[in-house]
């Protein structure tokens, strides 16, 4: 039996044509395509079967199964679980221990050449990979056996991408991420903490409507999520370039929405779409609430502690001056 398309399950599902329609123009304005682009985007959806997916999820906090599963754009909560057909996920799935294990041997197995591989954390190398085993095996064993036939690979989340948390100094267990280990496979990195789930739906719908993963960066990103500064969007740059800056936490400037490099903000310094695609039903994101960037899309951004970088973003506003620390920013975006 053939599985349903992506289009047939969202109907039964209960979706209107009206939502589909704005789940396509919105995953279009995600990935930076013009309207034009939505009935390409819509037919492709309509006609393809949904891609099966195995998640394997390993040195994590499970933070970006979290913000998946709160996926709340379009109005749909649940589309972008009918977007992909989720074989296997250990934390969320019914089945267990054995069960479970069957199910990612069935769809490796039955699907293979034909399955995208998603990785949630990262993966330890020290001391023979004893430091995260399911099922008796080491996550570095289990992520080549499961990549292995495998269409690409996907990584999740700081983690899964560069290491993340578990590899912070003095990385006891020998944490790397997914592009350290699958040199064979096409591998897209989507970090954060967690990643934004409008930038993982739109990886996959780019992939079902073109046939090809999107261009990427020179760390694997996506150019559409991470092609930009978090400086060159955010809605404080204004105040940047006019030398306001928040001094202290609750101050006036930090009151009125000045801005936060003095605190240690690392917009200027960070590849992400925040700004523009934001959190929460697209309400909110850190800096607009008051909090500065902490860099998480880039590498070793937990060893590069905010609150120590502070001073040093000071000194760069006050000694370097504005129009120099303009020409850092523009070498970061070149580079």
């Amino acid at each position: 039996m053939e599985r349903e398309t992506i289009y047939e399950g969202l109907v039964r599902k209960g979706v209107s044509r009206r939502d589909f329609l704005k789940f396509c123009a919105s995953t279009a304005a995600v990935l930076g395509l013009s309207s034009s682009f939505v009935p390409k985007i819509a037919e492709a959806i309509e006609k393809k079967q949904k891609p099966v997916v195995v998640w394997l999820e390993y040195q994590d906090c499970a933070g970006c199964s979290e913000s998946i599963l709160r996926a709340s754009k379009p109005t749909i909560g649940q589309i972008v679980l009918d977007v992909i057909s989720l074989e296997y996920h250990e934390t969320i799935m019914a089945a267990a221990g054995f069960q479970a294990e069957k199910s990612l041997h069935d769809a490796i197995k039955n699907y293979k050449g034909k399955y995208l591989v998603v990785v949630e954390g990262a993966i330890p190398l020290k001391d023979g990979g004893v430091y995260c085993t399911i099922g008796g095996k080491s996550a570095i064993d289990l992520i080549k056996e499961v990549c292995k036939d495998a269409m690409a690979v996907i990584a999740v989340g700081n983690c899964a991408c560069f290491g993340g948390v578990p590899a912070a100094k003095p990385n006891p267990t020998g944490a790397v991420g997914v592009m350290d280990i699958i040199k064979d496979k096409p591998v897209i990195n989507l970090p954060g903490c967690p990643l934004n789930v409008e930038n993982f739906t739109a990886t996959v719908v780019y992939f079902l409507t073109f046939g090809k993963l999107p261009a990427v960066d020179k760390l694997k990103r996506p150019l559409f999520a991470y092609g930009k500064l978090i400086h060159d969007n955010c809605e404080r740059r204004g105040h940047f370039d006019s030398g306001e800056f928040v001094k202290a936490w609750g101050d006036k400037g930090h009151r009125q929405g000045w801005c936060l490099f003095e605190m240690g903000c690392k917009g200027p310094f960070t590849n992400h779409n925040c700004p523009t695609i934001r959190w929460n039903e697209g309400v909110s994101w850190p800096v607009m609430a008051g909090h500065p960037c902490i860099g998480c899309s880039e590498p070793k951004f937990w060893d590069n502690n905010l609150y120590a970088e502070a001073e040093k973003n000071t000194f760069y506003a006050k000694a370097v001056g504005l129009a120099a620390m303009a020409g850092i920013i523009n070498k970061v975006k070149t580079e």
